[in-house]
């Protein structure tokens, strides 16, 4: 006969492993979408964006299979004035290596909303997933489609009129990206929560938002780098820690009208990256400082000082990156710098408010 002890003990165990399948799903899906950002970095750098100028979600994931096929891709891809300005006389040879970037990024993106959805779909058909989990998933999904589509609009924006994507639409791109990470990032840590001790009230109210503020002063600062990148600020001003030979740089109003600096003025968005990354190493330091000082739980006090590290490391790296006029090797560490960043932020930003959930 058996018992109801240890009944309960096999039914925990079915909860344990249905939760541990929820979270690896979750896990795989971020690391997914970090070989995504990676792999878009590495798009943007070689600057192979363009390569592709149709969208066609299906029948877009084969790539051309006959000399015939190739021959036609490359002819619309010589239609755009990225190849009439920047790489006419390209071989076909050439095209084929922009190409494969630009293939396997997209390809990425297929493979990504398809790695959401459909273990979505299965858990959510077996009762597996809380209704808090169950919201916050489809609504990540959600994003990842929107994604799919915000990427076409920002490709749009460079096959006609000029040789690049618009700043603005890449900036939207990144940012939507990592959202969604820092998005699955806390729903993969919300998975594998346990009950909370009342160790943790030794955290304050204000220190909890301090954290918060961290998660979003990470992405503003991803915003602004894809800024950057966008103008290719990245490129001149290669001088640390003056700016054209000044502390304040001249210039950062020459645009007008002037709220057109921060975003199209190349001095002026590079000079704005900098002094976010200013703040943020320093609010991030400061916070892990006074939460190393009375926080209990290991887990608060150890994402406060990653955290702090982290930041610190990523401003280093930008600074490096600079000085090197952003070599595609140091670009891509530092695309991938703040993808970790945010993670580090999210987890710590669970860790100190798990009381409040």
């Amino acid at each position: 006969m058996i018992s109801a002890a240890s009944f309960d003990a096999s039914a925990s165990v079915r909860n344990a492993g249905r939760a541990n399948a929820v979270r690896v799903w979750l896990w795989i899906v971020v690391g997914l979408v970090l070989a995504m950002i990676m792999v878009g970095g590495a798009t943007r750098l070689t600057q192979s964006g363009l390569a592709i100028t149709e969208w066609q979600p299906i029948v877009g994931s084969i790539p051309p299979l006959s000399d015939a096929a190739w021959i036609d891709t490359f002819d619309k891809y010589k239609r755009i004035p990225q190849y009439a300005a920047l790489n006419r006389g390209m071989s076909l040879a050439q095209f084929k290596v922009i190409f494969w970037w630009e293939w396997a990024h997209r390809l990425l993106g297929r493979v990504t909303g398809l790695a959401m959805l459909l273990p979505l779909l299965w858990f959510l058909a077996r009762g597996r997933l809380t209704r808090r989990l169950a919201v916050a998933t489809a609504g990540i999904t959600a994003l990842i489609g929107l994604q799919g589509g915000l990427g076409w609009f920002m490709v749009q924006s460079g096959l006609t009129g000029r040789t690049d994507v618009s700043q603005y639409r890449l900036a939207a791109h990144l940012t939507l990206a990592m959202i969604i990470l820092a998005g699955l990032v806390a729903a993969a840590l919300s998975a594998a929560d346990h009950p909370r001790g009342a160790h943790l009230r030794t955290v304050s109210a204000g220190q909890k938002r301090v954290a918060r503020g961290l998660v979003v002063l990470v992405l503003v600062q991803a915003f602004l780098g894809a800024l950057v990148a966008g103008l290719k600020a990245g490129l001149a001003y290669n001088t640390w820690p003056l700016m054209a030979g000044q502390v304040i740089p001249a210039g950062l109003g020459a645009m007008s009208p002037w709220y057109l600096n921060p975003f199209e003025n190349a001095l002026a968005v590079q000079f704005d990256h900098r002094m976010m990354a200013y703040l943020l190493a320093a609010v991030a330091l400061v916070h892990g400082w006074r939460v190393a000082r009375v926080a209990d739980d290991p887990r608060v006090r150890n994402s406060a000082w990653l955290l702090g590290l982290a930041v610190l490391g990523q401003t280093g790296l930008g600074v490096h990156t600079l000085l090197a006029q952003v070599p595609l090797s140091l670009g891509l560490m530092h695309q991938a710098g703040a993808a970790l960043v945010l993670m580090v932020a999210v987890w710590h930003a669970h860790a100190i408010g798990r009381e409040d959930r």
